[in-house]
């Protein structure tokens, strides 16, 4: 068995280091375009802010300990410039000597990746302008933030975008973030990424959201950027990280088919359109487990799965990839964002239907010193109570608890089990009733009929409520905020209020976070009028209200 790896970093070198494990026989070849053969792309804005201190440690491994290690023929800097599946050859450049020259394979896998995108704004190509995909990359980056700079702009709102920005505000250089559309993260839902947005700003990012860069000139300092508004910024670097695009050139010259999302159609095999040849990581198109639908999804973990995948395959075995949820989390200035499965904003344009969630709790005990709040949004089926996203922003913790439904989306859980879910529970690591199981008790009550809720869009939505809107908070809590139109009765003084309150109008109550909202409902359904508890109280529309 001949097997011709095309690519290395995440996908190309673990299917590499996969076959070797499955055959010593095996004669195993990587190709690779840079002179790294695999390093944690991962962890370049870190090295450019300093938090990773040797750029040694960016590289997983080398070719040198592949070829000791795995016996591989490593071949760095060189491009494989076609393929003719026919008679399973590829043809090599040599990108030092220049040398070409064709090899033949028995199986072939694809790990090209994906490429920045750089827009077709006039003065892209001015230097000063940068995109981060390598080493080499990061290396002209660090030069430069390294060279006492008066100012950076980053173009990009995404994930690779905020660590930038984090990044260059950890060495204190003053930097405006510009973002087209109107919220940061795309992935997530608007509303979960304001914290995001509130911290990058307290701490001195200049964010621009709704703005875009129309024409780049060189000045005599670095760079002018004319903006869409109609003002113009003055910076002494551009980081362009607005998004990036499958490497699908090779593939498609090869005849093989290019799925309706742009990336390198795959079977669940991680076979492509030709038996022989299969495709894995950034190039590739692959179905979302929550969605059904086909999106290419830019994650080093599916990735390094991938090629274990596709070598086992690509050997006689029979390995299945069942699909990606997009599992997701980015780091900004102390704060955390994450996700898993679908969004809200993806239900929606998938027509699937959905009730959602939102709690505002604290990553362990309060009363242990240091807890930290996090806001969480769970999203499932209203009927069957199946387990579709799950959102978090915050402090700590936020990272355990999305992990916890992104497991439990793959086991394919409810919010049932989230009721009955039995966690490690300390006050310094978590709650006895975690966050998790909160989740759980607020879905599962709504699905049962225990705890009737609305969504706060609702109210945001309608110019005038024709409900009645109660707050059941005290009189302190309303002075410093309320919804408009608010009547404040605090749940503690409810039972000898009910005189006060409409019979004839459903009431709409809400508190903080939630909780005081869903004991007056009981109290008040009990009691012969019809309530409702807003999700998530006054925290939740904090967020929705612009």
């Amino acid at each position: 068995m001949k097997l011709l790896i095309v690519g290395g970093v995440a996908g190309g070198a673990s299917a590499a280091a996969r076959a070797r494990r499955l055959s010593e026989d095996a004669e195993i070849i990587l190709v690779e375009r840079g002179p790294e053969v695999s390093f944690a792309n991962c962890g370049l804005p870190y090295y450019i802010g300093g938090e990773i201190k040797s750029r040694d440690k960016l590289v997983v491994t080398t070719p040198e300990r592949l070829r000791t290690r795995f016996t591989l023929d490593v071949r760095t800097q060189s491009n494989v410039e076609s393929i003719d599946p026919t008679n399973r050859k590829v043809r090599i450049k040599n990108l030092i000597t220049g040398d070409v020259y064709e090899e033949s394979y028995d199986r072939l896998i694809l790990a090209p990746g994906a490429a920045p995108v750089r827009p077709t704004i006039e003065g892209i190509d001015l230097p000063g302008i940068y995109t981060l995909r390598n080493l080499q990359d990061v290396d002209r980056i660090k030069q430069r933030v390294d060279g006492n700079i008066k100012h950076a702009t980053v173009l990009g709102g995404g994930f690779i975008g905020l660590e930038v920005a984090e990044n260059l505000n950890h060495l204190k250089i003053p930097t405006t973030l510009i973002e087209r559309n109107r919220q940061l993260l795309g992935p997530m839902d608007a509303e979960m990424t304001k914290p995001i947005l509130q911290t990058l700003r307290d701490h001195g990012v200049d964010v621009r959201l709704g703005e875009n860069v129309v024409k780049i000139e060189k000045t005599d300092h670095g760079l002018r950027l004319i903006l869409g508004s109609g003002g113009s910024l003055e910076t002494s670097m551009l980081m362009v990280g607005i998004g990036v695009k499958p490497e699908v050139s090779l593939a498609e010259s090869a005849g093989l088919r290019i799925g309706k999302s742009g990336g390198i159609w795959v079977d669940e095999h991680m076979r492509t359109s030709d038996r022989d040849i299969f495709a894995v990581g950034d190039a590739i198109e692959i179905s979302h487990v929550v969605l059904g639908e086909q999106s290419i999804v830019l994650l080093a973990g599916p990735a390094n799965r991938q090629g274990r995948i596709a070598a086992d395959n690509a050997l006689g075995g029979d390995s299945r990839y069942r699909g990606t949820q997009g599992t997701a989390i980015v780091g900004v200035l102390g704060k955390t964002a994450a996700m898993t499965g679908a969004s809200e904003k993806a239900l929606v344009r998938a027509g699937r239907a959905f009730r959602k969630v939102y709690i505002h709790p604290t990553d362990h005990a309060g009363y242990y010193p240091g807890a930290e709040s996090m806001t969480l949004k769970m999203l499932f089926d209203p009927a069957t109570g199946e387990i579709l996203g799950g959102e978090g922003v915050g402090g700590a913790g936020v990272d355990k608890r999305i992990d916890i439904l992104a497991v439990a989306i793959q086991a394919e859980m409810t919010v049932f089990d989230l009721e009955e879910m039995e966690l490690c529970y300390s006050p310094q690591y978590g709650s006895a009733k975690d966050p998790i199981n909160m989740l759980g008790f607020v879905a599962a009550g709504m699905i049962r009929g225990q705890h009737p809720q609305t969504d706060m869009e609702g109210f945001l939505s309608s110019d005038g409520s024709t409900d009645y809107i109660l707050d059941v908070r005290t009189q302190e809590e309303f002075d410093r905020g309320h919804l408009p139109g608010a009547t404040n009765i605090s749940v503690d003084e409810l039972r000898s209020n009910l005189d006060r309150l409409p019979k004839d109008q459903r009431i709409a109550a809400y508190c903080q976070v939630g909780q005081r909202g869903y004991l007056a409902t009981r109290i008040l359904n009990q009691s012969g009028f019809d309530a409702v508890n807003m999700g998530g109280g006054y925290k939740t529309y904090q967020l929705l209200a612009d």
